[in-house]
Order: C-alpha cells, then sequence, then structure tokens
C-alpha cells in the first residue's frame, strides 16, 4: 500500500522475464496504481487481513496463465542475472518445484551482512504447487516438492525512514504476539508435510520459535536473541549502523512483543475473555480462532 516510490523499482527487476505481473493492493492513495498500470501489471484490489490472504489471492490470479510463480515485495530488488540462472538450474533439475533465493536486508541504506540478517527464502514455485502458509507473522511459502537454493540475490532495500520503521514493526509486533499465541493453542502451526515443503532455513526457524524460543521467560528471551544475533551471529561486524538494526530488530521489537503478549494474556485472565475477544480489545485484529483451528492441517483441517 502506497509504494510509489519503490514500486516502479521492484517492477522493473523483474518485467523483462514475466509474462505477467500482478499487483494486489490494499487500496493505495498515492501514484502506485498509477505506475502500475504504466508499466502494464494488472492491477488488483483485495481488502486487507494479513500478507498470508493477500499473496494467496495473488497466487489465485497468476495461476490462471503462469507456469511459474515469483513473489516480489514492493520494496524488493532482484539480481539482473536471476533469470537466466532459474532456466539453468531448471534445466539441470526438472523435478525442481520451489526455488529459495538469498535475501538481504538494508538498513537506513546500509546493507546489513551479518547477525542472521541475511536467509534463504522460497520465493519461486510452479504454478499449482505452492501456497503461502495462512499465519499473521513469519509466513512461508510452502509447495508439494523439491525445493532448491539459487544464489541469486533479493535485496530488501526500503527507503522509507527510521519513523515509518518503527510503527511498521509496532503492527508486526501485534501480529507476531498473535502468531505466538495460536501457536500455543496449536492453531497456527504447519502439518509435518507441509513443514517438509519449506526450505531448511525455514523448518529450523519454525522449529526454534516454536520449540524453544516461545517456551523461554518473557523479557530474558528477546536478551537472549539480541546477545545471539549480535555477538554470536557476528552482527557487531556490521558497523555503528548495524548495532542500532540488531538492537532495534533483535531486542526492542521482540521485547515490545513479548509486552504486546502479555497485555492480551493479563486482560483474558482478568476478564475471563475468548482468546479471539482478548486479542480483538488489545491490537484491534479480528482473528476467528474457530475458522483457524478448523483449518489447522494437525487438527484434521
Amino acid at each position: 500500500m502506497n509504494e510509489e516510490q519503490h514500486l516502479r523499482r521492484a517492477l522493473q527487476s523483474a518485467m523483462p522475464h514475466c509474462c505477467e505481473v500482478i499487483v494486489v493492493d490494499s487500496g493505495s492513495t498515492d501514484g502506485t496504481e498509477a505506475i502500475a498500470r504504466e508499466l502494464g501489471a494488472r492491477w488488483h484490489i483485495n481488502p486487507w487481513i494479513n500478507y498470508a490472504t493477500q499473496f494467496n489471492h495473488g497466487v489465485d490470479l497468476a495461476g490462471e496463465t503462469s507456469d511459474w510463480i515469483l513473489r516480489l515485495d514492493a520494496d524488493e530488488v532482484l539480481d539482473g542475472d536471476w533469470y537466466s540462472r532459474f532456466c539453468a538450474l531448471v534445466a539441470h533439475k526438472p523435478e525442481t518445484t520451489g526455488i529459495a533465493l538469498r535475501r538481504m536486508m538494508t538498513f537506513r541504506g546500509k546493507a546489513i551482512r551479518h547477525g542472521l540478517a541475511q536467509t534463504w527464502q522460497l520465493r519461486l514455485f510452479r504454478s499449482g504447487r505452492g501456497r503461502c502458509e495462512a499465519r499473521w507473522m513469519d509466513e512461508h511459502i510452502v509447495v508439494d516438492g523439491p525445493v532448491e537454493q539459487l544464489p541469486v540475490q533479493l535485496l530488501d532495500d526500503n527507503l522509507n525512514d527510521l519513523k515509518w520503521w518503527t510503527q511498521k514493526h509496532l503492527g508486526y509486533a501485534d501480529r507476531e504476539a498473535v502468531d505466538l499465541l495460536l501457536s500455543e493453542e496449536r492453531a497456527a502451526t504447519v502439518a509435518p508435510a507441509q513443514a517438509g515443503a519449506m526450505t531448511g532455513q525455514a523448518r529450523l526457524k519454525r522449529w526454534l520459535k516454536i520449540k524453544v524460543y516461545a517456551r523461554l521467560p518473557i523479557g530474558l528471551r528477546a536478551l537472549l536473541f539480541f546477545v545471539l544475533r549480535y555477538v554470536f551471529a557476528l552482527g557487531f561486524l556490521d558497523g555503528l549502523r548495524g548495532f542500532q538494526f540488531h538492537f532495534l530488530q533483535g531486542f526492542w521489537y521482540r521485547m515490545y512483543t513479548d509486552i504486546r503478549l502479555d497485555e492480551i494474556r493479563n486482560l483474558q485472565a482478568a476478564e475471563n475473555l475468548p482468546l479471539e475477544e482478548a486479542i480483538r480489545r488489545v491490537t484491534g485484529l479480528e482473528v476467528p480462532l474457530q475458522h483457524v483451528l478448523a483449518k489447522d492441517p494437525e487438527n484434521g483441517g
């Protein structure tokens, strides 16, 4: 939404090798739509619920005409030689169903290279063979076949200022708190068959989040996560700008998430509320818990 300063750059990095480009928007009021139409993209409005619902809406639209689907966020840019490498990989391993790209982030104009900031993310997959998990945060694409890694850089280079970044993470924190609560309720975990079709890095991250991080004491786990990223994962090598990023994203954001989670739990206990009502009153998010439970593969959905 309102991505006029990013969208042209993102589309131009992918469009030369795409037979069709679909932009799913939740109601931009700036020049985003005009840029998309100028570049020949299909424009679709879909009411915002979360990232997973937006992406899956785009998948449904793209599945009508595409053999492969690429997920690209508006503030991301692909390496110039991604398509030739993609073709070579598929020719060599035709059974490939999903392809993970190496994602790198920038913070205030500087690339963050350490502290677990670089990740492999599944972003290319065969049409009809993949979906995005129905999660509120930390969602991944899952496919029903082999996943390969393609050594192509996907740069997450957001040009907004620090105030925008912190406001975005306030919203992320509420969704992350909801995701942790749903995981505790066994309503948002991924069934083993699905989890096997993620990247290995995504499977490990999910296991650590649910089996280790979520079981640590609130408050302590944010500090431990920061120490892991900044010290043991060499985040200090990113310099002053890196310290700012790892502190804000690895500690402040995690601590704020835990506080919001605690607020939801406290309200639920104090007023004996259903979880979805406590979530709605604290965060404003509408989470139909019974609907989520019904769709959870581990619960027979």
